[in-house]
């Protein structure tokens, strides 16, 4: 049966804080929700064959084999929350990887006579949930990245970025920090 609710979790660490961010989001939105752990996920290498097998799949020219499974379970979600912790930059690799899987023509987009990309996406709103150990976040490598996929491809346009930063600085109120972010969730 499917989730209102997709929880995509790309956080590894046992006491992530973004996790906890992310819970309570779950908490307080109250559904029932699929849980994606991409740390247990084996993704397959992007290369040419496989680009070649998923378009073929995604035209139907082939029987489905569950290779577009997770793009097809993205685009029925009425609500997706993303939990990411910033690293590098970004978020960890694997997210970038479940995304090449959900980035499939015809299932979570399509263009249009003009080329433009089409949302196909049930959607309504996608949540990116993060923390981040400093101040320094730059919005276009991270949330700014999954916010133009999410606007710009799947269709889904109220897309809200929930956070906690500057948790690893020397003298930080991590509680504190944490405890303002958690109201922010509650208040959203």
């Amino acid at each position: 049966m499917a989730r209102p609710i997709l929880y995509v979790n790309a956080c590894v660490r046992r006491e992530s804080r973004t996790r906890r961010l992310a819970e309570a989001l779950l908490k307080k939105l109250g559904a029932p929700y699929e849980e994606v752990r991409l740390e247990d996920i084996a993704f397959p290498a992007v290369d040419e064959a496989f680009l070649n097998r998923r378009d073929r799949l995604a035209a139907g020219e082939e029987a489905d084999d569950g290779m577009l499974d997770l793009a097809r379970q993205f685009a029925r979600a009425e609500i997706i929350v993303i939990a990411a912790p910033y690293w590098d930059l970004s978020f960890p690799a694997a997210l970038k990887q479940y995304l090449e899987q959900v980035n499939v023509v015809g299932i979570t987009f399509r263009y249009s006579e003009e080329g433009v990309p089409v949302g196909l996406c049930r959607g309504k709103r996608l949540y990116y949930v993060t923390t981040a150990g400093g101040h320094y976040v730059p919005e276009a490598f991270g949330f700014g990245y999954v916010e133009a996929l999410a606007q710009g491809y799947y269709g889904i346009r109220d897309v809200r970025k929930l956070e906690a930063v500057g948790l690893d600085i020397i003298g930080a109120d991590v509680d504190g920090i944490m405890a303002a972010a958690e109201a922010a969730v509650a208040e959203d």
